[in-house]
């Protein structure tokens, strides 16, 4: 048991989430001393809306960075996902759920031609994200008209993220319901990638994609599954901002991509692919809030925030090709 407890802890994947939640703890223990705001309750309430939305659009990352993959259009994904809704219950009067189904199904479709682009046409997951992410950005635009979509006259939609079902039965504790909606898509990924033939094929794609194929497996059948489960994903991270702000505004998602792969790196995932964790992710989103929400309340310009983000990416990339070498 002893042997078996040291390997796990010597582990390369564990000790980057071990790292990683000590660096958050560090971080919390650091900006609540600099500052009383920041453990104010309303403060703490928008570091968890916060790393709701991100923390959903990491865990989209995941499943492609795990592939040897990019997603680069997972921002303005997720901004079209809430404008999709905004057309379904604002401009068309239907049904709530409708909107919400209508949401996930537009980001898996969007998923899925970036899946196709990739796995058929050969075009190398960096620029076809990138023309996809370019793509939705004019897409939003146009169909909105430029102009926000408000939700105010659809009942309950701004419910699904900022009402608390949590603070309903314990006053003290006004979780909103965004977290809970991120705790549990963390969950299904966590299951659909250790207990599904997903999963697993996902891990097998990012490891050796040729001796999968070489093995007889649709290996194009499952990349453009993997990029529309993705997809699904960053539709429900649109449901959540488009309620956090009660409207889809068309201009807003560039820039998420930067803090979710960054996230999802910081959290031990590969970016050679073959390797991660939805836990490490998880740690990896809210290391990033905490970060951004910190140095606001530090009254840190804008551009240097922008700057640590940047600084950080290139860190967990380094640290990544640091532990594939000893590995």
């Amino acid at each position: 048991m002893l042997t078996t407890l040291r390997t796990r802890l010597f582990n390369p994947n564990t000790r980057q989430k071990l790292l990683a939640f000590a660096s958050l703890i560090a971080l919390l223990v650091f900006f609540s001393l600099a500052s009383p705001n920041f453990l104010q309750t309303d403060n703490l309430v928008a570091i968890l809306q916060a790393t709701a939305v991100n923390g959903v659009l990491a865990i989209a990352c995941t499943f492609v960075i795990i592939t040897a993959g990019i997603d680069l259009s997972v921002g303005t994904l997720m901004t079209f996902c809430a404008v999709m809704a905004g057309v379904v219950l604002t401009y068309l009067g239907l049904p709530l759920w409708l909107g919400v189904v209508t949401a996930i199904a537009s980001g898996a479709l969007c998923g899925w031609v970036s899946g196709m682009l990739i796995a058929k046409l050969k075009i190398p997951p960096f620029i076809a994200t990138l023309g996809m992410m370019m793509l939705l950005k004019g897409l939003s635009l146009v169909i909105s008209g430029t102009k926000p979509i408000y939700f105010n006259d659809t009942p309950g939609f701004s419910d699904i993220s900022q009402e608390s079902l949590i603070g309903l039965l314990l006053p003290s504790l006004p979780i909103p319901n965004a977290v809970l909606i991120l705790f549990a898509v963390a969950l299904a990924s966590a299951l659909l990638l250790g207990k599904t033939l997903l999963g697993r094929y996902t891990f097998a794609l990012g490891s050796n994609e040729e001796a999968v194929r070489l093995s007889g497996v649709n290996v194009d059948f499952w990349k453009v599954v993997v990029y529309a489960t993705s997809g699904a994903i960053c539709g429900i991270a649109g449901l959540l901002i488009a309620s956090r702000l009660n409207s889809a505004q068309p201009a807003l998602g560039q820039g998420y991509e930067l803090d979710a792969i960054a996230a999802v790196v910081i959290g031990g995932t590969s970016l050679s692919g073959g390797a991660g964790t939805i836990l490490g992710t998880i740690i990896g989103a809210f290391i990033m809030s905490v970060l951004t929400n910190g140095l606001r309340i530090l009254s840190v310009a804008q551009e240097w925030q922008t700057v640590v983000t940047g600084a950080i990416i290139i860190l967990a990339v380094y640290a990544d090709i640091l532990r594939r070498r000893r590995g």
